[in-house]
């Protein structure tokens, strides 16, 4: 099967690429392993039971989280419900238009729930109210407003951040079998801040947090998604091109070098908002 020709403006903005990582060096002037400028905001959405608004370089992202009562699913009546929802509107990007999700997007939302979950960032049992029959539902919703390359980690920052500093009325089944909202505003349950970075493999060279002009070039994209000890719970890998073994170790030590550096940032402004100040 003959691999199909890259579009020349594509070919010449690869190859431009590829001439300047030759020489270690970035379009826009970052280093390999450097990422892009973070800033995190929360309570961005009144309505909501948590928020915030993500700016990884021009790219931008914002997040809502409802929690309501809810039925478990019969699989799991165990446990609460967590859906995870992410779109890209029209307005982010020329390349998007109205109309369902597309594969990309409904990747982006099960990555992002992916790493949440297996990071047990929220210990689901906890949320159970009547097992079997009430439990609450936490929904996340993400809309990127500007596109400008690697949407998982933005978004994933987004979610994560906004479940942090979520806050929720708590019911209970009252002696008589009552069920009843009390007065009280209380915290999500949360344990754990998972992070997920993303590299991008372009000819012989990996780099982190990949512009929307390298990923249009990009060979091979890889995310990892750590957890506050430092341990993997979540991955996943994208274009047709691969990793060998040396690489996916190296795109290892670079999710895990980021990520801390992410996740500090992240306490900060959490901790922030808990004490009502804007930090970011």
């Amino acid at each position: 099967m003959v691999a199909a020709k890259r579009p020349v403006l594509e070919s010449l903005r690869r190859d431009h690429i590829i001439e300047l990582l030759g020489k270690g060096q970035r379009v826009d002037g970052r280093k390999l392993t450097e990422q892009r400028k973070l800033t995190i905001e929360t309570n961005v959405i009144e309505k909501a039971n948590g928020s915030a608004r993500v700016s990884l370089g021009d790219t931008e992202v914002i997040c809502g989280v409802k929690i309501e009562l809810g039925t478990p699913f019969p699989d799991t009546p165990d446990k609460a419900i967590l859906i995870v929802n992410a779109e890209v509107l029209p307005i982010a990007s020329p390349q998007h238009e109205p109309g369902p999700p597309d594969e990309e997007v409904i990747e982006l939302s099960r990555v992002v729930d992916r790493g949440i979950r297996e990071s047990e960032m929220i210990d689901l049992s906890k949320l159970v109210i009547i097992p079997g029959q009430k439990v609450y539902a936490v929904f996340i919703d993400i809309s990127v407003i500007n596109l400008d390359g690697n949407l998982i980690e933005a978004c994933s920052c987004a979610a994560v951040t906004a479940l942090a500093t979520a806050k929720m009325k708590s019911h209970e089944l009252s002696s008589s079998g009552e069920f009843k909202q009390l007065e009280d505003i209380v915290p999500l349950p949360t344990n754990r801040l998972p992070v997920s970075i993303t590299v991008a493999k372009i000819g012989e060279s990996l780099l982190v947090d990949p512009s929307m002009d390298e990923e249009s070039v990009m060979d091979a994209r890889l995310t990892l998604t750590t957890d506050d000890d430092g341990n993997f719970c979540a991955g996943q890998k994208g274009e047709p091109g691969g990793f060998s073994i040396d690489e996916v170790f190296q795109v290892s030590e670079n999710a895990l070098a980021s990520g801390k550096e992410v996740r500090e940032l992240m306490k900060k402004v959490i901790e922030g908002a808990k004490e009502g100040k804007e930090t970011n």
